[in-house]
């Protein structure tokens, strides 16, 4: 690719010698070209003159074979920081200099693209418009990486160049069909083609540009504000506070969140912490904050110091705060009528000069109240789904805590102080055994179909080898007749993978018989357990059944319980159920011992319920499974704490307090310390208490629910053995009546 016509070392030219920079296009006018293509050629030197002699318009010429810039307008210059005394480029910079994120190959490829453009107008007589190339602007950062970028959007002009063949014999698409080509446009096929040698440019690209600085941050900081990292972490914080800085000439930016009657105020002023101040709505009436909050609409304080009514905003402006531009964010409730909105907070931007914010900042605030909105909203969402497991009764201290620990504030303990526990528990007895027979049967069945399958390969062809496996198989089988381990599952399956099945395509073809065990070997084992699971199955939907069953029994009493006092339950489901109460005033301030009797005998009737349950389930379907019910009684309140490092939401404080914990872990296995028998029974509720006072109480609760007819009135009574490192508990227990019909 040759440079032909055009001229080199051009160096001193202005805004009134352009003609002279693109004289080298007059030679592609010849004497016999018409008066219409003169006066289009002086209409292109007109505009160009124009724009370069514009303040906005960033314009520069470039050489097409080396793309190096020759010549540039003051803005241009200005923004690449190339100092000179006239339009010519002090230094040497290349076009892809100002693109530092490409590599050889994406300049290649425009390259090539921009030739090809020029071959199809020129050599082949396409029309500009049918072209797709060079139609995307290209957006450039000004400097990279910078507090305070500008972002420029620029587009190359070909007007000004001409392409010409080198050799009108060297035709590389001499064979293409255009009639059929404009139909499929496959336009990379035609880029292959390309042979650049073959071609002579002449006169220079026109690189033009224009400032979107304004367009491109807005742009920039909305996708930051809409992702899905909350806006309260502080993380993000910074990260829009960078950007607000940057787009309105800020020192930095305030966040108000508005909570019932009071104000949380979050101010990051330079070097300081990011720290909370606390207003009430009323300390801050007439203040510029609630006045753009009750306009809902950006808000310009050109001097604090002419207008500073307010504790809050005089404390600002003794900081240095001179304006402000406030953006109000609220919210408008999804169930109520447009008049009814929920001030949900402001951002606000301060600067330590007055008079700081022009109309465009207004207009770019406004531009961004959808998406401060929209960001506070999901922060909102975000923060209450994170904790939506939590139960209601304690969630209001996680928020507390979720909110302070959003801002970049050291953790507090969550603690909840002389709270009484209730901790109950539905147990099924055995229920370890019933599914290790039901392993056992699952297992036996499996080797017995795997035996059939080596009884007929045996047949079929004698192998000493075949033989053995037969024998290992068979000593298998009584071992799992004998016992099952508890690895059984996992060992079975890869005994029989590697001494079996893996055999599976060769023993195929040894009889019909031996394909036929096989095909019903792995048809009783196609599930998703690839392994026989029918007695394994029967005892998942019979344990499921009854899990079920009781946490529909345990929820219905909970909606009742929950109506006395707001309390904290948790609910544990594996093998039965445990059930974990804690109330206090701390958790809800309107609680009384009555509140507490009041549970304490609805917890009673709660398990009652549940075991009445199992007797109309155990009714309906056949089952071995049976359940026992307990309830531990503890008359001393005890503190609980959330650790963020442990699974379970709660654990307790104080040496006396984990001697509950140890008790509860250990109790459902205690027997009589006379019979040694378990102190549980199916069918039975057993109270398990250390002192007089427990029992007087608990004696009186199990009289009324006698007097219902829930239990019977017979009171079985004993001391429980000793545990490790627990004594003095003793129990009572009671069976559960069934419901009577009539």
């Amino acid at each position: 690719m040759s440079q032909g016509n055009s001229p080199s070392n051009l160096s001193l030219i202005g805004p009134h010698q352009l003609e002279e920079v693109f004289a080298p296009f007059e030679t592609y006018l010849s004497p016999s070209e018409d008066i219409d293509q003169l006066q289009t050629w002086k209409g292109n030197l007109d505009r160009l003159s124009a724009a370069w002699r514009s303040s906005r318009l960033l314009m520069a010429a470039i050489e097409p074979q080396t793309y190096q810039i020759r010549y540039a307008n003051e803005a241009f210059r200005q923004l690449t920081q190339q100092v000179g005394d006239n339009d010519a480029i002090a230094s040497e910079i290349g076009l892809f200099d100002l693109f530092p994120d490409w590599g050889d190959t994406e300049g290649e490829l425009l390259s090539r693209q921009n030739l090809l453009y020029l071959v199809l107008r020129d050599a082949c007589g396409w029309e500009a418009e049918e072209l797709p190339f060079i139609e995307e602007p290209i957006l450039v950062e000004f400097p990279r990486n910078a507090d305070r970028p500008r972002f420029i959007e620029f587009w190359l002009d070909f007007s000004q160049v001409r392409v010409q063949r080198s050799d009108d014999k060297a035709d590389e698409f001499a064979d293409v069909d255009w009639q059929q080509f404009r139909e499929t446009k496959n336009w990379k096929s035609l880029e292959e083609r390309l042979i650049p040698e073959n071609y002579r440019i002449n006169g220079y690209f026109l690189l033009e540009g224009c400032d979107v600085t304004g367009r491109e941050s807005i742009l920039r900081l909305t996708q930051l504000l809409i992702d899905r990292e909350s806006i309260l972490s502080p993380e993000k914080f910074q990260m829009v506070n960078q950007r607000l800085r940057s787009m309105f000439r800020v020192r930095d930016t305030v966040i108000l969140c508005a909570e019932r009657d009071r104000v949380q105020m979050y101010v990051s002023l330079g070097d300081r912490d990011f720290s909370p101040m606390r207003y009430s709505l009323e300390s801050l009436s007439g203040s510029h904050f609630l006045r753009a909050a009750q306009a809902n609409r950006v808000w310009s304080v050109p001097d604090l110091c002419a207008d500073c009514k307010t504790d809050c905003e005089r404390w600002l402006l003794k900081e240095g705060v001179r304006s402000l531009l406030l953006i109000p964010v609220v919210i408008r409730a999804s169930d109520t009528t447009s008049e009814n909105r929920q001030l949900a907070g402001l951002v606000g931007m301060m600067s330590d000069r007055p008079h700081n914010f022009n109309r465009r900042d207004c207009k770019h605030a406004t531009e961004l109240i959808p998406a401060f909105t929209c960001a506070l909203r999901q922060a909102i969402q975000q923060r209450v789904s994170s904790i939506r497991n939590i139960h209601p009764s304690v969630a209001w201290r996680f928020l507390q805590e979720a909110e302070r620990q959003s801002w970049g504030l050291p953790p507090e303990p969550i603690v909840f102080k002389d709270v009484y526990p209730l901790y109950g528990i539905s147990d099924i007895r055995g229920s370890s055994g019933e599914r290790n027979r039901a392993i056992q049967a699952d297992l036996l069945e499996q080797c017995q179909l795997g035996l059939a399958i080596l009884d007929a390969v045996c047949s079929a062809r004698q192998s000493p080898l075949t033989e053995q496996l037969r024998l290992d198989l068979l000593e298998y089988i009584d071992t799992l007749r004998d016992r099952v381990a508890v690895d059984a599952e996992v060992t079975a399956t890869e005994y029989l993978k590697q001494n079996l099945e893996i055999y599976f395509d060769y023993f195929g073809q040894c009889s019909a018989e031996a394909k036929g065990a096989i095909e019903a070997y792995r048809k009783a084992c196609d599930n998703e357990h690839h392994s026989i699971y029918t007695a394994r199955a029967d005892y998942d939907l019979n344990l499921n059944r009854i899990n079920t069953c009781l946490r529909n029994s345990w929820e219905r009493a909970q909606e009742r319980m929950q109506k006395i006092i707001p309390h904290y339950c948790d609910m544990e489901i594996s093998d039965g159920m445990d059930r974990m109460i804690y109330v206090g005033k701390s958790i809800h301030a309107d609680f009384t011992p009555y509140h507490l009797r009041c549970l304490r005998y609805e917890q009673l009737r709660a398990i009652c319920e549940c075991a009445r349950a199992i007797f109309g389930l155990k009714s309906q379907y056949e089952t071995t499974l049976e359940v026992t019910h307990l309830v531990l009684v503890q008359d001393s309140p005890i503190d609980i704490f959330h650790d963020d490092n442990t699974e379970k939401l709660f654990d307790v404080k104080g040496t006396k307090d984990i001697r509950y914990e140890i008790v509860k872990k250990r109790i459902d296995k205690a027997v009589d310390r006379d019979t040694q028998t378990r102190i549980t029974q199916p069918g039975m509720l057993t109270i398990v208490y250390s002192t007089d006072e427990e029992w007087e109480e608990y004696h009186l609760y199990l009289r009324y629910l006698a007097r219902e007819g829930c239990v019977s009135r017979d009171i079985e009574m004993g001391c429980v053995e000793p545990l490790q490192g627990v004594t003095g508990l003793k129990f009572a227990r009671v069976s559960v009546e069934p419901v009577h019909e009539g």
